[in-house]
Order: C-alpha cells, then sequence, then structure tokens
C-alpha cells in the first residue's frame, strides 16, 4: 500500500498539479489550504509525509512546521517544504522550521515523484 501524503498548499493549480502527479503513482492524497486546516489535519489523520507550501494565508510554513514539530504523533515524519522561496538561505531557514526536506517550486514533474519517494525512504530507515 502506497503512503498517505498531507499537502497543505493554498494555491489551486499547485494542488491540482502535486495532487494529479501522487495519485497517478498510487498515493492517498489529503488536501489542506491553510496552516490551521493542515496542523488539524495532520493530527487526525497520521500522514506519512507532510508537502508543505512556505507562503501559506494566517500562518506560514514556517509556523506550521515548528507546529507539527511539537506533537509527538508527527514528530518522525518527514515534512518537505515545497517552495518557490528559492533565495540564498531559505532551504536553511526551512530545515531550522522542522522541515527535513526542501523541494523548490516550480516543481519538475519528471524528478518530483522520485524526490517524494526519498524522503518517504527517510523515514522508514
Amino acid at each position: 500500500m502506497k503512503a498517505k501524503i498531507l499537502y497543505i498548499e493554498d494555491n489551486e493549480q499547485n494542488l491540482y498539479l502535486v495532487t494529479f502527479i501522487l495519485e497517478k503513482h498510487g498515493y492517498e492524497v489529503c488536501a489542506a489550504t491553510d496552516g490551521q486546516e493542515g496542523i488539524d489535519m495532520a493530527a487526525r489523520i497520521l500522514p506519512d509525509l507532510i508537502l508543505l507550501d512556505i507562503q501559506l494565508p494566517r500562518m506560514d510554513g514556517y509556523a506550521v512546521a515548528r507546529h507539527l514539530r511539537t506533537n509527538p504523533n508527527l514528530a518522525t515524519v518527514p515534512i518537505v517544504a515545497v517552495t518557490s522561496y528559492a533565495m540564498a538561505g531559505d532551504r536553511d531557514k526551512a530545515l531550522e522550521a522542522g522541515c527535513s526536506g526542501y523541494i523548490e517550486k516550480p516543481i519538475n514533474p519528471d524528478t518530483f515523484i522520485q524526490q517524494v519517494e526519498q524522503s518517504l525512504t527517510k523515514q522508514e530507515e
């Protein structure tokens, strides 16, 4: 059985594209469109992986990652920032907030699944 992935993203086009790619590869995808909804959903569904946009309404992805890391049930779940923030230091900022990986937008559909699977494999080790 393929993994359950929570994608926290407020942009409909990005949400559609990533969901389409993941479901095409057999993953179960749950979506949240803001940080608080993502935090609540993560606690409820206990996903195998969380894909997290950084630029979210009301609560940015850094705050979401920090909050998720305080939940003992989610402490080991990989959180991958999927973001257009690609300036020097942005990757480090995401990792410091609790993310375990970083994928730049726009995503490359040819390598995206490989990046997701690497994040899932790290969790299983």
